[in-house]
C-alpha cells in the first residue's frame, strides 16, 4: 500500500487501548512464515481465541468501470491471491491452534455484506469476485468449525475513515466532517475503531455461535451489542449506502448513525 504507518504503531495503539501489542512482520502469502507465527504465538500464549483475517492491500492494484476484457491480468490476480489465498493460508496454520478450546471465533474482514455484495456489482470483476469470496469463506469455516465449538463471522466496517480515506478527502480524523464539502455521504463515515469494537462484542459473547456463517456489518451489530463509534453515535453505513446512496436520494445521515 505505501502508507506510512507502521506494524510498531499499531501495536502502540494496542497497548494504549490496554492490551499488549506485539508487531510480526510476516508475509501470508509465504506459507512458512505463517506457519513460523502460529508456532510463536502457541509457545507464547499456549492459545488462541480470536483470529482476525482482514489481510488485503489490493486497493492500488485495482482498475475501476472497466469490463474483464480490459483489465489488466498480473494486478488483477495478484488482487483475488491478496484477498483469497491470505486468508485460507493463515486459517491452515492458525485453526488447529484455535479449536483446541471450545469459543475461539475467526472473522473474515471484507467491504460489503453477502446480501449487498449479491446484489451489486462492485465496479471490478476481481474487486468483486475478491469480496464475495471473504464472505464466503466465513460460511465455508463455519461448517468446519461447528464440530470444534467454534464461531466463523463475515465482517464489513461501513463507509471507514482509514489514514488513507482521510488523506483522500485531505482532511484530519480531528476535522473530518470537512469532508463533506467534497461529498455530503461522507458524514456516515467511521473509525476503524468502531468495526474493531464489532469483534471485541462477537468475542466476548457467549452465544456468538448465533451469527456463525452469516455476514454482518458493524452498524448492525452496534445495535445489537450497545457499543458506538468513538464519538458515542452508531453509524449505519450500510444501510445508508443502500437507502440512500444507491437510491439517489439527496445525502442526510439524519436516523443513520
Amino acid at each position: 500500500m505505501d502508507r506510512p504507518e507502521t506494524i510498531e504503531e499499531t501495536a502502540e495503539l494496542v497497548t494504549a487501548a490496554g492490551g499488549t501489542g506485539i508487531a510480526v512482520q510476516v508475509d501470508h502469502l509465504v506459507p512458512d512464515q505463517v506457519r513460523d507465527l502460529v508456532a510463536r504465538i502457541d509457545a507464547e500464549q499456549g492459545r488462541l481465541d480470536v483470529l482476525v483475517n482482514d489481510i488485503w492491500g489490493g486497493d492500488p492494484l485495482t482498475t475501476w468501470d472497466k469490463p474483464v476484457w480490459e483489465q489488466p491480468l498480473d494486478p488483477g490476480f495478484r488482487t483475488l491471491r491478496l484477498a483469497v489465498d491470505t486468508h485460507i493460508i493463515t486459517s491452515h496454520f492458525a485453526l488447529p491452534l484455535l479449536i483446541r478450546n471450545p469459543g475461539g471465533l475467526v472473522v473474515e474482514m471484507g467491504d460489503g455484506t453477502k446480501a449487498y455484495n449479491d446484489e451489486n456489482y462492485r465496479l471490478s470483476v476481481f474487486y468483486d469476485l475478491a469480496k464475495v469470496s471473504v464472505n464466503r469463506l466465513a460460511f465455508s469455516q463455519a461448517h468446519e468449525l461447528k464440530p470444534h465449538g467454534c464461531t466463523a463471522v463475515a465482517l464489513t466496517p461501513g463507509w471507514i475513515r482509514s489514514e488513507a480515506m482521510l488523506e483522500h478527502f485531505g482532511v484530519t480524523e480531528e476535522n473530518w466532517r470537512d469532508g463533506a464539502a467534497t461529498d455530503p455521504n461522507f458524514l456516515i463515515s467511521e473509525t476503524p475503531a468502531f468495526v474493531g469494537r464489532a469483534v471485541a462484542a462477537l468475542a466476548a459473547d457467549d452465544d456468538k455461535g448465533r451469527w456463525s456463517g452469516q455476514s454482518v456489518d458493524a452498524g448492525t451489530l452496534s445495535k445489537v451489542y450497545g457499543f458506538t463509534d468513538l464519538d458515542g453515535s452508531q453509524p449505519e453505513g450500510f444501510r445508508y449506502i443502500t437507502e440512500v446512496v444507491d437510491a439517489g436520494k439527496p445525502a442526510d445521515v439524519t436516523g443513520y448513525r
